[in-house]
């Protein structure tokens, strides 16, 4: 990597940080990955999949445990659901509830208005 390449991946950082800051704020205690989590599962849903962690780790490209720690967050705040297999106990499922919907509709109508506001 020559220092070109970095410099120009800092300023893409640097642009991500301000366009980020010009959003509207998310509620207490939501975080800005709960909008990505509930895409890839209605996303995986939609393509007739039953969600579970590992499919959200692997299409995120983060670990399992930090994952599995929002996926806990995001059941308390009623966003997602757990529901085990009715083949396999251990395995564990996930959907978003109304809820989320209602959510990830809210929070993307939000910021596409704010966006055409700027």
């Amino acid at each position: 990597m020559d220092i070109e390449l970095i410099k120009r991946m800092m300023d893409a950082c640097y642009q991500g940080k301000r366009i980020r800051d010009m959003l509207p704020p998310l509620p207490d205690g939501v975080a800005s990955s709960y909008i990505q989590y509930l895409d890839i599962i209605e996303k995986l849903e939609k393509q007739g999949i039953q969600v579970k962690v590992s499919d959200v780790s692997d299409a995120l490209s983060l670990p399992r445990p930090g994952v599995t720690r929002t996926v806990k967050d995001m059941e308390a705040k009623g966003y997602v659901k757990k529901f085990a297999s009715a083949e396999d106990g251990r395995v564990t499922y996930l959907t978003v509830t109304e809820t989320g919907k209602a959510f990830r509709r809210s929070t993307i109508n939000s910021t596409l208005r704010s966006c055409l506001v700027m």
